[in-house]
């Protein structure tokens, strides 16, 4: 097979030579380019929407803060006798981030405190998860995990970062239920929520978005960027083609011809030498060659004449 194709090639003219090397060369470095590409901006999608999805998560932590150090201590009277999720800073992250859903560009981040033993059963961390979580406690330098899940609704990123208990005042109603509020006990029950120790990492704060949603911003700046790889590569091969056809091609289409002139006694054909490069030192080497032939014909019909009787 190999050798069939490359007969058809010696057999294909110059041009049609260059311009069959150049599209390989071509699809070569598109193939490569491509997926060269293709990970270099997935990577930054992910970068990108990891980068925003921290910037929530500040906000979360902000919401919470302020929750915990102003609101909570003005309903704390009240949530003894009377359960008041208002008092309570998860409520409020979550609600915060249901209202920022609303936006579009938001609505397909999902937001959860995945918490190991919560008092919300809605923040039970699956499996999945768990293991996060695990590896948070297992080294204290990791602050930050992301990659890919597969769920039920589909693939999806997740961005994740370990939530630790550091205030004292956390373990009022996650320490023991005989300290805990009594609307509480009431609303949640004595089993979950429990048991929490200070500085201790009991939850992994995770940001979910569709993969969809990823892989859509890295393939649209791929088809971006692979269309001006495409044009940039269209124009070179066009020019080169150009070239090739202007300096060389005709050049030694003109010198062909005036070869086959000379071969048939025409010594008044002239090689053009208009260029110093390559090309014009072959047309200087031929038009020497014909000087040549024209001197060797000359002494042949001159000895011709002496000899005859």
């Amino acid at each position: 097979m190999f050798r069939k194709y490359h007969s058809i090639y010696r057999s294909l003219k110059l041009g049609n030579k260059v311009t069959i090397l150049l599209l390989l060369v071509f699809l070569s470095g598109i193939v490569f380019t491509g997926i060269a590409l293709n990970f270099i901006l997935l990577a930054n999608a992910e970068n990108q929407i990891t980068s925003e999805a921290l910037g929530m998560l500040q906000i979360m932590n902000s919401v919470r803060e302020y929750n915990s150090v102003q609101i909570r201590p003005e309903l704390s009277e009240r949530f003894e006798t009377e359960y008041l999720p208002q008092a309570i800073p998860t409520y409020a992250v979550r609600e915060v981030f249901k209202t920022l859903r609303q936006e579009k560009y938001y609505k397909n981040y999902f937001y959860k405190d995945a918490t190991l033993n919560p008092t919300n059963r809605e923040d039970q961390a699956d499996d999945f998860e768990t293991d996060l979580i695990k590896r948070f406690r297992q080294k204290d330098s990791l602050q930050q995990l992301t990659g890919f899940r597969n769920t039920l609704s589909g693939k999806k990123y997740f961005i994740a970062r370990p939530f630790a208990v550091t205030k004292a005042s956390c373990l009022e109603c996650h320490s023991t239920p005989e300290v805990a509020p009594k609307s509480m006990i009431e609303h949640y029950g004595v089993t979950n929520g429990f048991g929490w120790k200070l500085n201790e990492i009991v939850a992994a704060q995770m940001i979910y978005v569709p993969a969809s949603q990823v892989l859509q911003q890295a393939r649209q700046s791929l088809i971006i960027v692979m269309g001006i790889v495409l044009a940039i590569f269209a124009v070179a091969i066009f020019l080169v083609n150009l070239w090739l056809k202007q300096y060389v091609i005709h050049p030694l289409n003109r010198m062909t011809k005036v070869a086959q002139a000379v071969s048939q006694g025409d010594m008044k054909a002239e090689f053009e030498q208009n260029n110093q490069d390559e090309i014009g030192s072959l047309a200087e080497a031929f038009s020497l060659m014909k000087t040549s032939l024209a001197i060797a014909l000359d002494r042949l019909t001159q000895f011709r004449r002496e000899r005859r009787p």
